[in-house]
């Protein structure tokens, strides 16, 4: 008879625990350890990722911008408010008169891209407490799972 392995035997039995306090317990880890590459910037991750996302898909809608980065939008608002305060970002007028638009400033964009290098630095640091292989595994099954539950 083959030997039990703890992959094993994990892998036959019932999840154990909540899956979402597991998920927000890496996720306050995770920026644990990339919160400190940033330090020197002004931004928080959460922050630089807001930005990046309204550099990428601007000029867009707050709604729209909120359902792509799965954000309800009170959350949005309130971490869009520091990058409009900061001037990295601004409010345009819509479509009509109650529409608006978010989309990056030159400064913005220049904060952005003086940012990346401190992404970089954080994930290659991520990688290497993870492995590189578990890392990709996460993304590929986070992927998945974000998509189920879209």
């Amino acid at each position: 008879m083959g030997t039990v392995t703890k992959a094993t035997t994990r892998a036959t039995t019932a999840p154990q625990g909540c899956t979402n306090f597991k998920l927000r317990q890496l996720s306050r880890l995770v920026s644990l350890h990339c919160e400190p590459h940033f330090a020197d910037t002004g931004l928080k991750t959460t922050q630089y990722s807001l930005l990046a996302h309204v550099d990428a898909l601007g000029p867009i809608s707050p709604g729209e911008l909120a359902r792509r980065m799965d954000l309800d939008a009170s959350t949005l608002t309130r971490n869009l408010q520091l990058l409009l305060a900061d001037g990295w970002v601004e409010m345009l007028p819509g479509e009509d008169a109650r529409s608006r638009l978010v989309q990056v400033t030159a400064e913005g964009h220049a904060k952005r891209s003086a940012m990346k290098a401190d992404w970089k630095r954080a994930q290659l640091s991520l990688n290497e407490k993870l492995g590189q292989a578990r890392v990709q595994r996460l993304h590929e099954l986070l992927d998945e799972c974000l998509e189920l539950l879209r």
